[in-house]
């Protein structure tokens, strides 16, 4: 037994030394001083020796246990110097990949930014809403093609007594209506930013988009205010010389109503293939209705206000240096084209 006591010693020794990983370290730890390992195997033998020789064999087998956990944790040590070795700490880590926002969530912030730079008050309204609210209250007669499933996405719930059907708001002016009944008596200068939903899908159209929405309602509120306004935020977004012009137009919620065009971005109002003329329409405006004052509960007499709604996704497609030929590519899942931004 002795013999073979100093044979597996001498086997352990050469086994640990030549290992390569902890891995195998550990292996070599379980086979040796395990509860199944030879040394304790060499243990449970020693009962059946004599008393003499059971002094001398066990002395012989402590010997061989601390000699392979001294090697074992000597060798573990000297793996992890190897490791430390090759490690420059100099050497710059890898850069993970790290999202970005999306360039329709950048072009939201901008666009709150430059308009609470002038005193107006971002507010939040349902994307779910009432018929009373999308157009009830906004002069839309019964019947209005607006008004039409083919149009506006209609939600198969119960109508509201008072309201009407529920959809999915097609424009964010139903913002207007519930923020003149939220604040009761004006002053009123409000920006809302949301979600609109219609049928409607082309290169310029998406069934969702974002509208941003701006209301302001005052005593001698005018059309200079709603042109300066226009003016300023052409500039904000778009440059200093850029040129702004409003043209007569027929919304029902606004009288007088009125087209927005900027000068064009791409050919500097030159006229090109974009334009064809030197001007982007980019949406509508006008003084509110005196029919949707009444709606919400503000004299027409005593108080005006102009009102103004546009695509933001429009607003991207015109910025220069973006060339972004399909409004729908802004909702694709194609990275290569959203990395870029």
């Amino acid at each position: 037994m002795r013999e073979e006591i100093i044979n597996t010693k001498n086997q352990a020794i050469a086994q640990i030394t030549e290992a390569k990983d902890a891995g195998e370290l550990e292996r070599l730890r379980v086979g040796y001083l395990g509860r199944k390992g030879k040394i304790t195997e060499f243990l449970k033998k020693l009962k059946d020796l004599h008393p003499e020789e059971r002094k001398q064999i066990g002395i012989l087998v402590n010997d061989t246990k601390n000699t392979i956990i001294k090697l074992i944790s000597s060798q573990k040590n000297q793996l992890k110097e190897a490791a430390r070795d090759w490690f420059d700490p100099t050497i710059p880590g890898i850069k993970q990949n790290l999202g970005h926002l999306h360039l329709v969530t950048k072009a939201v912030d901008e666009i709150a930014e430059v308009f609470e730079k002038i005193g107006f008050i971002r507010v939040r309204y349902p994307e779910v809403e009432w018929d009373w609210f999308s157009f009830g209250a906004l002069n839309f007669p019964e019947g209005h093609p607006a008004r039409d499933e083919w149009e506006t996405f209609f939600i198969d719930t119960k109508p509201h007594p008072k309201y009407g059907s529920m959809l999915l708001t097609p424009h964010t002016s139903s913002g207007q209506v519930r923020e003149m009944l939220r604040v009761k008596e004006p002053p009123i200068r409000m920006i809302n930013i949301a979600k609109c939903y219609r049928r409607q899908s082309d290169v310029s159209h998406y069934p969702m988009f974002h509208q941003f929405e701006g209301l302001v309602v005052d005593k001698n509120i005018n059309i200079t205010h709603l042109k300066g306004t226009l003016d300023y935020f052409a500039k904000a977004v778009f440059g200093k010389s850029i040129k702004t012009r409003i043209r007569p137009y027929n919304f029902l919620f606004t009288e007088p109503s009125f087209e927005v065009d900027f000068s064009c971005t791409l050919c500097k109002g030159r006229g090109c293939k974009l334009c064809r003329g030197g001007w982007l329409e980019v949406g509508g405006a006008g003084m509110v209705h005196p029919n949707v004052f009444k709606a919400c509960n503000i004299d027409p007499k005593k108080y005006t206000g102009f009102a103004f709604g546009w695509g933001v996704e429009r607003i991207l497609m015109m910025k220069p240096g973006l060339n972004i030929p399909d409004l729908r590519q802004l909702y694709s899942t194609e990275l290569s084209f959203l990395n870029q931004f």
